[in-house]
């Protein structure tokens, strides 16, 4: 059966509820935001109800419902068990009352949509009472992709819609006139880049957004990322990141995989940047999406002088990098002042010409160091390590995948480094953190995620 789908003005007009328990309190509150005059009968209530009645914003009545109850009601809400729901919808069908018994859909002449709120703008979402937890997902998703900037946007709108009905113009002028108002979103407050930075490029708003995805586990995706995601024209993503990241990118983007796996550079860093550029400038919301953060080891400072040599706007939108997921996934701290008063991240990949760090350095200043990319090294690294005066009893934890279904946390020494081989990619090492407590029968330490995928 089809809802018919419509936005009612309840402001003066008398709202009865029955019941009056934490459930009805969720509802009452949504009540008195939209101005009705709510009657509440119930033989107990909770306290914020209580104190609503005290205040005189709503009026209770402390006993059993009466069919005399709904005198001059225009709405019925019964938030009480379905045996005293049915009576409730019986009665108010019997005067022509629209009913709604929570959670009670054979009783409901109406159902509560899960609403995104920004102003006057309200978006509802209806699932017919099938499935009341997959309307507020579907909220939460629409909360992240239609921001508090909204409100302020439909206002402007409004006020321009007034100022449009004032003139003297011909309807169907005014009618388009509105439409193309709608249409430009250039008027829309950003809460990204700085508006400053926002300009036309090739005749329409282009945009680049540098998004680190985290590590892996799709819960630590930032909402500002989630959000712009959700408004992206094309994703250029990196191979590494997890199924269920690239799930959340909206079936209506252009999907690329730049990814620049070691010895298989299937797509170079130019052409990378050259399409970024040349996505923008045809007017597109580009997105380029890397696991962890970007701007940590992740080439972010050339596509950044490429974009500011196109003249291309730009926003970097930070993510949780791999050093903090692999120090969750291994349960310890990259910084402990009992062992330290520095944190050092380095990369064992260099351009060809770079000088190795400073081992030596690195080994008299304590601390911890966190070292990404370690795979196919972990020899060399142990080498150069104790030939800086790393002592070789130095705890490590190597973290493969981390914060992933399949992550693997391997804790060991600076001396025992070489033998635990390589791990899958993307692994770090950490050193000189505090190590992970044995167990009993082995060194190895597996640890499965109990990520909730969004």
């Amino acid at each position: 059966m089809s809802l018919f789908p419509i936005f009612v003005k309840l402001a003066g007009r008398r709202v009865l509820v029955v019941g009056a328990g934490p459930v009805a309190e969720s509802k009452i509150d949504g009540l008195l935001r939209a101005g009705a005059t709510v009657a509440i009968v119930a033989p107990t209530a909770t306290d914020a109800i209580r104190e609503w009645a005290s205040q005189k914003q709503v009026e209770w009545h402390a006993r059993e419902f009466s069919p005399a109850d709904l005198e001059g009601t225009a709405l019925v809400i019964a938030a009480v068990p379905a045996e005293v729901a049915g009576a409730v919808f019986a009665e108010a069908r019997a005067r022509g009352i629209l009913c709604n018994s929570v959670d009670d859909p054979d009783n409901c002449d109406f159902y509560y949509p899960s609403v995104v709120n920004r102003g006057d703008l309200q978006i509802a979402i209806s699932t017919g009472g099938h499935s009341p937890a997959l309307a507020q997902r579907l909220r939460k998703e629409l909360e992240l992709q239609f921001g508090p900037e909204y409100a302020e946007w439909v206002a402007q709108l409004g006020e321009a819609r007034r100022e449009l009905f004032a003139a003297d113009m011909d309807p169907e002028e005014r009618r388009l006139r509105l439409h193309e108002i709608a249409a430009d979103d250039s008027g829309l407050p950003r809460r990204s880049a700085a508006p400053k930075r926002q300009r036309r490029v090739g005749g329409r708003e282009g945009m680049v957004y540098l998004i680190g995805a985290g590590p892996g586990d799709p819960e630590l995706l930032t909402l500002k990322a989630l959000r712009i995601l959700g408004q992206a024209g094309v994703v250029l993503h990196d191979d590494l990141l997890t199924p269920e990241i690239l799930e959340l990118i909206p079936s209506t983007a252009r999907v690329e995989c730049v990814g620049k796996r070691h010895n298989e550079r299937q797509v170079t860093q130019d052409e990378i940047n050259r399409r970024m550029c040349a996505h923008a400038k045809a007017g597109l919301i580009v997105v380029r999406l890397k696991g962890g953060d970007g701007a940590i080891f992740g080439r972010a400072g050339e596509e950044i002088d490429s974009l500011r040599a196109g003249g291309i706007p730009f926003s970097i939108v930070p993510g949780v990098t791999a050093a903090s997921g692999a120090a969750a996934a291994a349960g310890v701290s990259l910084t402990d002042r009992r062992l330290g008063s520095a944190l050092v991240l380095l990369t064992a990949q260099r351009c060809k010409g770079n000088p190795p760090p400073n081992w030596k350095a690195l080994a008299e200043l304590g601390g911890a160091a966190a070292i990404y990319m370690p795979g196919g090294h972990e020899a060399q690294l142990a080498q150069e390590l104790m030939a800086g005066g790393m002592d070789s009893a130095t705890p490590c934890v190597v973290v493969s995948r981390a914060t992933r279904v399949d992550e693997r946390v391997v804790e060991t020494t600076v001396g025992e480094l070489p033998q635990i081989g390589s791990l899958p990619a993307p692994a770090i090492l950490l050193i000189g953190v505090l190590p992970v407590p044995k167990p009993a029968s082995s060194s190895e330490k597996f640890i499965k995620s109990k990520t909730k995928f969004i």
